[in-house]
């Protein structure tokens, strides 16, 4: 793997020489865009603090930041896996289409935000600790769920908003009591967690986490209620 020293490289300069590369690591990361943006099985390791729009149109590479994430963590992403072991800032998600997105840490506001699946495509953000307002507002598709491990609000205020599609897992004793009328709670089943027990098993080989401590706890599920009008406004049935 080709180490690149990017103290003083211009985000572009750095992405250039990182386009040309199969396996990079990239070490005193100090704000630069767009890392790892429309690659394809590239395998990037960043230590440091990438800025906006890393991984953002992926379409298969590994991106691993040893560090935190600024804005727009995986924009628009179609495959492939970035793994976050810090905390990310908001929009994270935004228009994802496929592939996974692990966060150690926190997550700013709009997490999730149109997410979308298709065929075998199906999104998963994961979120160690907790989230900000508007999780999954606009959700078409996907998996998100929020672990919160520190024991704190899982999520901030107006969870699910506009919500028409996919799921949200929220790991609290205190479920957010104003979610839209568009979106059903539940307590989730031994079913339901089937459902992520193995997007959770590889999440704790991730962060070197013990399963069996992650998956306890209380989880809720959130859902569209079918009979809600963004349904109707987005999805041809």
């Amino acid at each position: 793997m080709e180490i690149i020293d990017a103290k003083n490289i211009d985000f572009q300069d750095l992405n250039k020489i990182i386009k040309e590369k199969t396996e990079v690591e990239i070490i005193n990361c100090d704000g630069q865009r767009f890392i790892g943006s429309g690659t394809i099985d590239k395998k990037i390791v960043v230590k440091g603090v990438p800025g906006n729009a890393l991984g953002a149109y992926m379409s298969g590479s590994t991106v691993s930041v040893f560090g935190n994430a600024q804005d727009a963590v995986g924009d628009t992403m179609n495959d492939g896996k970035i793994i976050v072991h810090g905390n990310c800032g908001d929009a994270v998600g935004y228009a994802m289409r496929g592939g996974k997105i692990f966060i150690k840490g926190k997550a700013g506001y709009r997490v999730g935000i149109h997410i979308k699946e298709y065929k075998d495509k199906k999104p998963v953000i994961i979120i160690g600790e907790n989230a900000g307002s508007f999780l999954g507002e606009y959700q078409a598709g996907g998996l998100i769920v929020v672990l919160n491990l520190k024991g704190e609000e899982a999520v901030g205020d107006f969870c699910g908003t506009g919500m028409h599609g996919g799921k949200i897992f929220l790991r609290t004793d205190n479920p957010p009591k104003d979610l839209p009328k568009q979106v059903n709670l539940f307590k989730a089943t031994k079913t339901d967690l089937e459902e992520i027990k193995d997007y959770l098993d590889e999440y704790c080989q991730d962060f070197g986490l013990k399963l069996s401590d992650v998956i306890l706890g209380t989880f809720y599920v959130l859902t569209p209620n079918s009979a809600n009008p963004y349904k109707q406004l987005y999805v041809r049935n």
